[in-house]
């Protein structure tokens, strides 16, 4: 038995890195998968800052699958920009696919998720909310956006049954972050955080569960930090 037999779930980013690691472990507890991401690979091809791509993700699911319970918001783009790199069209287009992104599939997942009286909703956020790191003021502002908007949709959806959480990784070893600058960061990193060693997706994985399941039918618009205690001051 899995914590998430007989569900549906949608993964948004789920091509590689912590979202594919989410995919397999929703799909090892149980779940019915639909992967998503801008990248082929995976179940469909969704870019999450265009609102009909988003819509036709939602109706494809409930139409194959009859229901839709879970929706985990992993797609990102993580960039690595000196301030004075950033002016607006770059700024606009990492909140199109961090916020923006989050939003709209918030906004189409919560309707079937009302009908029905239950959904999970876990959106990942970042550590570097909590500390501020440089090169990254757009991404640290879309990422703190993400947890504010979940502390915010928590409150509107919980009478209709559904819970809203974000997952806040620290860095970690995926394939984006290894082919950018954010590789040279990681012998600091460990430097800071009370388990001294690289954080592999999977590491990420079983906190997004534990939100997705029954289990945690009592926690809503709470911020659960994976960063091995990088942040836990």
């Amino acid at each position: 038995m899995g914590k998430l037999d007989n569900r549906v779930a949608v993964v948004t980013g789920a091509a590689q890195g912590i979202g594919k690691a989410v995919a397999d472990k929703l799909e090892a507890e149980g779940a019915t998968v639909v992967g998503a991401d801008v990248q082929s690979g995976t179940t469909m091809q969704v870019d999450v800052s265009k609102e009909e791509d988003v819509k036709r993700m939602v109706e494809d699911t409930v139409a194959e699958h009859g229901r839709l319970d879970v929706l985990v918001n992993v797609a990102a783009i993580v960039p690595f920009t000196p301030w004075d790199d950033v002016d607006f069209a770059e700024w606009r287009r990492i909140m199109s696919v961090n916020l923006d992104g989050t939003f709209l599939t918030c906004y189409h997942a919560q309707k079937p998720m009302r009908e029905a009286g239950y959904g999970r909703i876990v959106n990942i956020a970042s550590n570097v909310i909590l500390a501020g790191t440089p090169n990254l003021a757009h991404y640290v502002a879309s990422k703190g956006g993400v947890w504010a908007f979940t502390r915010a949709l928590a409150r509107e959806l919980g009478p209709h049954g559904i819970t809203v959480n974000s997952v806040a990784p620290g860095l970690t070893e995926t394939e984006g972050v290894l082919a950018g600058k954010h590789a040279e960061a990681f012998e600091f990193v460990q430097m800071l955080q009370a388990i001294p060693r690289r954080a592999v997706a999977a590491d990420i994985a079983p906190a997004v569960a534990f939100l997705c399941s029954e289990e945690a039918g009592w926690v809503t618009g709470q911020l659960l930090v994976a960063d091995g205690g990088h942040t836990h001051n």
